[in-house]
């Protein structure tokens, strides 16, 4: 039963109650109108108001959304994702480690001979390939070596596989392989604690 309905019931039952009483006063109701009007008509009319407005003091009384937020416990910050460079640059930080890659690239090697050259890379190499291997499984996107004949299917990946040459029509094509291609089948390169990812390798100062 709704609020309203109870207060009208309630009205009409402490109303009456007043007119009865006041019969048994022996008033007359013709000629005391106002004071039985109001005697029986206030308690009808206090109660309806007291049903209509307690629902909006108890919406008013109940906590904002905001306050309710307030009060909750605070969710824990997400972890700072790294950006994905710092992982190419930490391989390139340990390439440089081992095998002084990035001192090699960066060098003008003009002024020096073939045999110079040559001599100076085999070392390079060797420690760049430990690193490499260390740190990435590589895998070969086609198996076969180098000058075989090869079948590329209908419906290949056009990022893992390039076509050069004469090509025309619809796959399937034939060809001779001349790359394999490389592809990562796991990487696992590990993070260099406390050390700014963008520094490839530190300065090194000798002090006499």
């Amino acid at each position: 039963m709704s609020p309203i309905v109870v207060a009208l019931l309630l009205g009409v039952v402490v109303g009456g109650g007043n007119w009865w009483a006041l019969g048994q006063l022996g008033v007359d109701p013709q000629t005391a109108m106002p004071f039985v009007a109001a005697i029986c008509g206030a308690p009808l009319l206090a109660t309806l108001l007291t049903a209509l407005t307690a629902p909006k003091a108890a919406a008013g009384a109940a906590p904002e959304p905001a306050a309710k937020a307030a009060l909750a416990p605070a969710k824990p910050s997400p972890k700072p994702v790294e950006p994905p460079e710092h992982t190419a640059l930490r391989l390139l930080a340990a390439l440089q480690e081992e095998g002084r890659l990035v001192d090699f690239l960066t060098e003008d090697i003009g002024p020096y001979s073939d045999e110079q050259v040559g001599a100076a890379t085999r070392g390079i190499h060797a420690s760049c390939a430990k690193a490499l291997q260390s740190y990435v499984r590589l895998e070969p996107v086609l198996a076969g070596k180098e000058e075989d004949t090869v079948t590329v299917p209908a419906g290949f990946d056009p990022a893992t596989i390039r076509l050069t040459g004469n090509v025309q029509g619809q796959p399937p094509f034939k060809g001779v392989l001349r790359h394999p291609g490389w592809k990562a089948a796991s990487a696992t390169i590990p993070p260099r604690a406390g050390l700014d990812p963008r520094i490839i390798a530190p300065a090194e100062v000798e002090i006499a």
